[in-house]
């Protein structure tokens, strides 16, 4: 039988819902004459607000993460997709997890400035700094503001190294520097598939690029001598885990060296909405999805345990895990990431101290 649409699916949007903010005493809520109250919602264009932070790099302390520096320049994400664990950080600037977190979008025009500062502390020792640890640094809006080209200019003028994960191909249009700076070993790429299958894409990632747009990437950068690693993340148990054999093989047929993997977690919001989202879109197997969920994560949607909150744990874990090696082992075998070098860091970025 033929999959009926939704109505009330919002299309070209992750997010079904804006769910409730901890941090909010108010919402707007639809008020009717009867006297019953529904959601406010509409699906708006997006905004743009602008933020002046004070510092740029971030420093993750958690033991599976521990001593990762990352750089934000945008917080929410045109992208939408469903499952974004970056999405309870938009409670903190007053908005909603779900519709809001991609309609949203906080920019920070200036991290290139903020950036510099880091690097010429006085005790600075060069460290690889990840863009982006929370949202994709090459959303749509960044076709416009170049705030990630200009953030990889003052990486390339300070030789100091640098990863990027992204799943969108703006990234080519900076292959002047990124390829400079992969000749210096300062670079490392990670391009994120979830997905070959365009109708499972388009639901759970509405405004991201094909999987052949990203497989297209892969090989551009690759054959700039670029090194790419494929991160197929998140799985999702019953709807991309059978991919994951033909996502690493599809990836290394275009000169990825590496592969890594997450298993779903959803976390505060995230439950909420991508619980909503997965009776919505794919009602036939909602509960069936939930549960093998709930079965990598100690039998809950929600998992903080370090150590197993990105892995999973039991019998549906495993599999996943087992597959993700026996794929590597076939398709990436004797292929390893070059190492960054952390000893052509030049202080000031080469500029003169001026004497007066």
């Amino acid at each position: 039988m033929a999959h009926q649409e939704n109505p009330e699916f919002f299309k070209g949007r992750g997010a079904q819902v804006n769910t409730d903010n901890k941090f909010l005493k108010r919402k707007y809520v639809l008020d009717h004459i009867e006297g019953l109250d529904e959601p406010l919602l509409e699906n708006t264009a997006t905004q743009l607000f602008e933020e002046t932070p004070k510092k740029i790099v971030s420093e993750s302390n958690s033991p599976d993460l521990s001593h990762m520096y990352s750089i934000n320049p945008y917080q929410g994400c045109e992208h939408g997709c469903i499952y974004c664990y970056a999405r309870n950080s938009h409670e903190y600037y007053g908005f909603s997890a779900g519709l809001d977190f991609e309609r949203k979008i906080i920019v920070k025009r200036n991290a290139p400035e903020l950036l510099e500062q880091y690097f010429n502390k006085k005790n600075y020792k060069p460290v690889s700094i990840l863009l982006s640890g929370n949202t994709d640094c090459y959303q749509p809006i960044e076709r416009k503001l170049k705030i990630t080209r200009s953030l990889l200019q003052v990486f390339l003028r300070y030789k100091n190294p640098v990863s990027i994960i992204t799943k969108n191909n703006v990234i080519l249009r900076d292959l002047d520097i990124i390829s400079e700076l992969a000749r210096l070993n300062l670079i490392h790429v990670n391009v994120s598939i979830t997905s070959l299958n365009e109708q499972l894409r388009q639901k759970l990632e509405p405004r991201t690029v094909t999987a052949s747009g990203r497989l297209g990437v892969i090989q551009k950068l690759s054959e700039k001598g670029v090194p790419v690693r494929v991160m197929a993340a998140p799985i999702i148990p019953g709807l991309n885990s059978n991919e994951i054999p033909d996502i690493i093989k599809a990836s290394a047929d275009r000169g990825a060296l590496g592969a890594g993997f997450t298993i779903v977690r959803l976390n505060g919001s995230i439950g909420e909405i991508f619980t909503d989202w997965v009776h919505k879109a794919f009602p036939d197997r909602a509960e069936k999805v939930l549960n093998m969920i709930r079965s990598c994560h100690g039998g809950n949607l929600n998992d903080s345990d370090f150590g197993r909150r990105m892995s999973g744990e039991g019998q549906v874990a495993q599999s996943i895990h087992q597959l993700f090696r026996m794929a590597c082992n076939r398709f990436l075998a004797g292929r390893d990431m070059p190492s960054h070098d952390y000893t052509l860091f030049v202080p000031k970025g080469g500029k003169q101290t001026e004497l007066f």
